[in-house]
């Protein structure tokens, strides 16, 4: 029992029954005095002697136990908790300041100092080691996940019960329309349920690893149709179900390109088939009766028919064209980096070639170019027509531009070209010929006379554009947590350890400090996921408080009217805020504040904010103790945080802060016992007259 008293409870209670024994010991021996003693009038005196003593015993084991608990309990308390701070976090400062407090426990201070320099050595000189050791785990690491975050699909890995183990950037992409993915996530918050466990009850019942299957599903928001395939993980318990691995393909846009082409083809059938059925019927016309072939009206009507259906098929010809190009996977390259690889492969073949023309981006295949010009270099290399050539890139007026492969001499014969159009131009790729890279590029080439007895073979690009500097590419990785496939899950939030537990840090920014009157201007999150804050999983948005913001609180947070122009009301900003915590324990500094204004708009954002709630005033003072300072500043000082100047005071910064030292109090926490999250509720609400709990209505529910 007494085991679970803090240090200072036990020694005011043995200062308690100190003074109790000396009185209880005065007490007795003035009973036997008494009962001794046939001096009369002898009671009055012990008792007033009694009662004076008894106030003097009082008075000095008070000022003693005062004395003691300040200089020597308290010292001790916060001794404890430096060395439990250092030993814990990287913390490598000195402990002066509690050095100071403790000079009166003799060589224990001293003592403790050289311990945690040592321990901070010690920790320093492992890092170093564990550094040098796995950097080139590292190296690896990151260039896996570079490859990762740039394949073209989505893919996903989720455990048995649907919960986001990895993602990539295209998941991002994909599934955003329901809300940003976040590790520890439910997967079928944003794919419609059926297809998904369907297609993952039928391979886990096959029980084989090799084994997949292909599905299509929907998103859950815009109803976007995704083409999808699943494998199961190899099962490495036999008491758990495996997790698994789905890749998804937006085919919403190759079914609007297979409809486009669809609608394309029977505008040909119906524009063609009129006019071609017409001609027939006037050409049956003149073939019976001679003398109305004669009639100006009926060559007027044929040649109109043959107007129409010339300009139909022209017409369509010109748009299947400009289709084909979205109906081909075509890149963008560099002009420059393309003349220069047609360079390398004609100096590999003994052969000259300048290069001129504008800096442009060619939508092409620059591999199937690069090996046509060499082949035509060859081609008429071997039949004498030139042994230097000149490449130039020229703009067309349109969105197109021309490569022409120029040489000095006669121009090759229009029906000589043709015939080497399916010759293969190489023996590596037999099966490529001429005519198969311009029908890749939807375009023609042919040969020319130019001026200054120049020749060329012409070949148009049909998309071009100007190269310019690029935007800063968006930043992709791939987000992911291994260690949540062996996460158990069966218990209750009460039931739970601290680190299998989600949390989502968060703090606002408002027009002033009545909840009941004031407005939030600013809402900043962060999730923490498996122990550790998820750098690519934040929530960061300013608030239209519909409102006037007082000057004294831009003051303080920064943030003006101006800025929040246009930005979202709390109805909206705190839905969305919602669906970021969902399946969370939120966690805040002065929680209670942050708490009533979002409670106050539950009815205008349609949801209930009844999340387990964690505070991290409570938890500082649950370590060390109520009489320290737990302001954020004060509580990241402690804990070796720094806080930037410009961050402070602005609700993305102080989240930081928050989640940063929460993590650093988890630690301490399990060391004083507290493994679950019902520990320390029952903890912290020894500390209700600091704030109030949160949690009562979160208790019962659970």
């Amino acid at each position: 029992m007494f085991e679970r008293l803090s240090l200072r409870l036990r020694i005011l209670l043995f200062f308690a029954a100190l003074a109790l024994g000396a009185i209880g010991a005065m007490v007795v021996g003035g009973w036997v005095v008494l009962a001794r003693s046939e001096v009369p009038g002898l009671l009055d005196a012990m008792v007033q002697a009694g009662l004076m003593g008894a106030f003097l015993i009082l008075f000095l084991v008070t000022g003693i136990w005062y004395l003691f608990d300040t200089n020597v309990a308290r010292a001790i308390d916060r001794l404890a908790n430096a060395i439990r701070t250092r030993a814990h976090n990287d913390v490598d400062d000195d402990i002066r300041a509690e050095r100071q407090h403790a000079r009166y426990l003799g060589d224990l201070a001293p003592a403790a100092a050289e311990i945690t320099r040592s321990l901070a050595a010690t920790r320093s000189a492992l890092a170093e080691s564990v550094a040098r050791e796995t950097s080139r785990l590292s190296s690896e690491k990151a260039r896996l996940e570079k490859l990762l975050a740039d394949v073209p699909v989505a893919v996903l890995l989720c455990t048995a019960d649907y919960q986001l183990v990895f993602y990539n950037g295209q998941a991002v992409t994909i599934l955003e329309a329901g809300g940003a993915p976040g590790l520890d996530r439910n997967l079928l918050d944003y794919l419609r349920e059926g297809p998904v466990r369907h297609a993952y009850e039928r391979l886990s019942s096959l029980d084989d690893p090799e084994a997949a299957t292909d599905l299509i599903c929907a998103t859950t928001g815009s109803g976007r149709l995704l083409q999808g395939r699943m494998r199961v993980l190899r099962r490495t318990d036999h008491n758990r179900r495996p997790g698994f691995v789905l890749t998804l393909r937006d085919v919403s846009s190759d079914m609007a390109t297979h409809s486009a082409r669809e609608a394309l083809l029977a505008e040909v059938f119906d524009r063609v088939r009129r006019p071609a059925a017409n001609l027939q019927t006037v050409i049956g016309v003149i073939s019976e009766d001679g003398e109305v072939a004669q009639a100006p009206e009926m060559t007027e009507a044929m040649l109109s028919e043959v107007h129409a259906l010339s300009a139909a098929i022209t017409e369509l010809s010109q748009r299947y064209d400009e289709g084909r190009l979205d109906w081909r996977l075509q890149t963008e390259i560099r002009a420059r980096d393309l003349m220069d690889g047609i360079s390398a492969q004609f100096d590999a073949k003994g052969l000259s070639l300048t290069t001129e023309g504008p800096d442009l981006m060619l939508s092409c295949d620059g591999f199937e170019l690069a090996l046509l010009f060499r082949w035509l270099g060859m081609r008429l290399s071997e039949l004498g027509h030139a042994q230097s050539f000149t490449l130039r890139l020229a703009e067309e007026d349109g969105p197109g531009a021309i490569l022409d492969l120029v040489w000095q001499g006669p121009v090759l014969h229009v029906g000589e070209f043709d015939t080497w159009l399916t010759e293969p131009i190489d023996s590596d790729v037999p099966d490529l010929t001429p005519r198969a890279v311009l029908d890749s590029h939807a375009t023609e080439a042919w040969t020319e006379a130019l001026a200054d007895g120049e020749s060329a073979v012409r070949l148009p690009i049909l998309k071009a554009r100007r190269a310019t500097r690029r935007p800063t590419p968006i930043e992709r990785e791939v987000v992911y947590d291994f260690e949540l496939l062996s996460k158990e899950r069966n218990a209750g939030v009460l039931e739970s350890r601290l680190e299998d537990l989600t949390y989502v840090v968060f703090d606002t920014e408002t027009t002033g400090l009545t909840p009941s009157n004031d407005e939030i201007v600013q809402i900043a999150a962060v999730r923490i996921v498996n122990g550790r804050r998820v750098r690519r999983e934040v929530f960061d948005t300013l608030v239209d408080p519909q409102r006037p913001i007082p000057q004294s609180s831009t003051d303080v947070h920064g943030i003006t009217e101006d800025m929040v122009k246009g930005a979202p009301t709390i109805a909206e900003a705190g839905k969305r805020f919602h669906d970021f915590a969902r399946g969370a324990v939120l966690v805040a500094h002065n929680a209670p504040f942050d708490m009533e204004f979002l409670r106050r708009h539950e009815k205008s954002m349609n949801v209930r904010f009844d999340h387990p709630v964690l505070d991290t005033v409570l938890l500082s003072a649950v370590v060390y103790g109520q009489l320290e300072q737990h302001s954020l500043d004060a509580l990241t000082a402690r804990l070796g945080i720094t806080i930037p100047e410009e961050a402070r005071h602005t609700a993305i910064g102080d989240t930081v802060a928050t989640a940063d030292a929460f993590l650093k109090l988890l630690p301490m926490l399990r060391t004083r016992g507290h493994e679950t999250f019902g520990d320390v509720l029952g903890e912290v609400r020894r500390h209700g007259r600091l704030l109030k709990d949160l949690n009562a209505e979160v208790a019962d529910a659970k």
